[in-house]
């Protein structure tokens, strides 16, 4: 007699969770370790139940899209504000002024806009993935040519 699936009992209820597990980054054989799963089962799973590949698919497609963006952020180059935090001091006694908690007040003191400039070797990587027939390093040649030699020719 075949052993039950362990799918109704530890992965279905625990579809969100998959899905976030998948946003956090973690890899197939983390998530299939959380649902107490070997990973053969896990891919099992995963053809068998849509909804699964879904919950995995949904989570990995929401982090992959940021992580596009970063880059072609970071590719293009972007500009931010630089907060500077410092310690509220009393003007007359000197001292930190503190929290109800006991903590020293932190006050921005100044922002700086700042640019930073287009990174190349993030450039080079997205083209590379999204343009590789022009931007790749191995570039195939052909170097087939139909050339006709007369053998006399040589000899003469």
């Amino acid at each position: 007699m075949a052993r039950p699936s362990k799918y109704d009992s530890h992965v279905k209820p625990k579809l969100n969770l998959v899905e976030s597990w998948a946003r956090d980054g973690l890899i197939d054989e983390q998530i299939a370790n959380n649902l107490g799963i070997s990973t053969t089962v896990y891919y099992e799973y995963k053809q068998k139940y849509p909804e699964f590949a879904e919950a995995l698919k949904n989570g990995k497609d929401d982090i992959d899209i940021m992580v596009e963006n970063s880059l072609l952020k970071r590719a293009m180059g972007y500009e931010f504000e630089e907060e500077t935090r410092e310690p509220l001091y009393n003007p007359v006694s000197g001292e930190a002024i503190k929290n109800e908690d006991g903590s020293p007040m932190i006050v921005v003191t100044k922002v700086v806009r700042k640019q930073l400039a287009p990174d190349t070797t993030a450039q080079i990587f997205w083209l590379k993935n999204r343009r590789p027939q022009a931007w790749r390093d191995k570039q195939d040649i052909d170097m087939n040519a139909n050339v006709k030699v007369k053998l006399e020719d040589f000899f003469s």
